[in-house]
């Protein structure tokens, strides 16, 4: 990994290649013993033109761009090509230097007209905005709670030397920043940033070989939104309601992996702003709608807690450098897996880590990790 955050000076490819070279020795490996690669990234460039610095083999390596999904959409490629018996072992890359300030989307490119621009709808914070007080209101829960959700990711971000922002803030700090979007405060949204991820993968029987530690990928899946479901970019509203494709990734990903949402030990879910983890905590079935607040007002959600969630911060602690976020959740249970989490490592000796990615206009990208391999 590449630390997420502003680094001057140093290109998004730059940091791409560091994070590749780091993933690689953790192999014990050079470039060219690697016999594929995905990678992806929105703003810094085409990741296949990286190995002009890491090496020029003849491999195939295919550029994947998926929104904020772009990095578990990746993975899933890799997965795929291992599984089908194409490959035995790859890497996988994702990378972004955003500029400052907020995304500057077309409505064109999602196939929206002008118009929706124009009338400022394309500013994902109001969409944002608009969701989470329909969820809090649907569910019977308190706007307070959202606060609490930032100050466990800059509590929990304080902690990882990776991140971004690594001060604490405490929630009525929160709570009286400016007023983004009602009820999300400055300090409720994550930024565009900058950062890179990079993950080695290959065959389970071979994993003996790159290191005595490994973590099994159990599952991996994407699905795109139904109709009905109430997602970003979306110019109308469906009178009937569908579920989101979070949901169905996720009861993809833990039906392929043979275990229950009850199993999961820790878990990165996607936190563009506040009101994402509290509504991603019920749909990818890590508990029921409406329990949200009691599991986190308790505690239960910190890194000492029953479900620890976001334990390196996510993406208000991290940034969102679109094309490395969705990986940096992998490397971050990873991490916890192989105890190797340091400050912000879950006690217990943690067996099972699940992650979620969604992003525009629509999708979702989840994963099942487990230190143990499951059939």
């Amino acid at each position: 990994m590449h630390r997420f955050g502003r680094t001057e000076g140093v290109s998004g490819r730059a940091q791409a290649v560091h994070a590749a070279r780091r993933a690689l020795d953790d192999a014990g490996l050079r470039f060219s013993d690697v016999q594929f690669g995905f990678g992806g990234s929105y703003s810094a460039g085409d990741a296949d033109t990286l190995v002009s610095e890491l090496g020029l083999t003849g491999m195939p390596f295919i550029n994947v761009f998926n929104g904020c999904a772009t990095g578990g959409s990746a993975l899933i490629a890799a997965d795929a090509a291992i599984r089908s018996g194409s490959h035995d072992l790859g890497i996988v890359i994702g990378f972004d230097k955003h500029p400052r300030g907020a995304f500057d989307a077309d409505p064109a490119d999602h196939g929206l007209g002008s118009w929706y621009g124009e009338t400022g709808l394309m500013v994902t914070t109001q969409f944002f905005g608009m969701k989470i007080q329909r969820y809090l209101h649907d569910h019977g829960m308190k706007p307070d709670v959202l606060a609490e959700v930032a100050a466990k990711a800059f509590r929990n971000g304080a902690r990882n030397p990776m991140a971004w922002r690594r001060a604490e803030m405490d929630a009525a700090e929160i709570a009286a920043a400016p007023m983004i979007s009602h009820p999300l405060t400055q300090y409720m949204y994550c930024s565009p940033g900058e950062g890179a991820v990079a993950l080695v993968l290959c065959r389970a029987e071979d994993a003996h070989r790159y290191t005595d530690r490994p973590v099994f990928l159990a599952a991996a899946t994407l699905r795109s939104r139904r109709y009905g479901s109430f997602e970003v970019y979306s110019p109308w509203l469906a009178l009937g309601r569908a579920p989101s494709p979070t949901v169905d990734a996720a009861a993809a990903a833990f039906a392929a992996a043979g275990i229950s949402p009850s199993d999961v030990d820790v878990a990165q879910l996607q936190d563009t702003e506040s009101g994402a983890e509290l509504m991603h905590m019920a749909e990818t079935g890590l508990c029921d709608h409406g329990e949200q607040e009691e599991l986190i007002l308790s505690g239960a959600t910190a890194i000492e807690g029953r479900l620890p969630v976001n334990t390196d911060g996510g993406c208000l602690a991290n940034g969102e450098p679109i094309g490395a976020s969705g990986l940096r959740q992998v490397h971050e249970n990873v991490l916890q897996l192989r105890g190797d989490a340091g400050e912000h490592q879950v006690p217990g000796d943690p067996q099972v880590g699940f992650t979620h990615v969604y992003g525009a206009p629509g999708i979702s990208a989840c994963t099942v990790l487990t230190r143990e391999e499951r059939s």
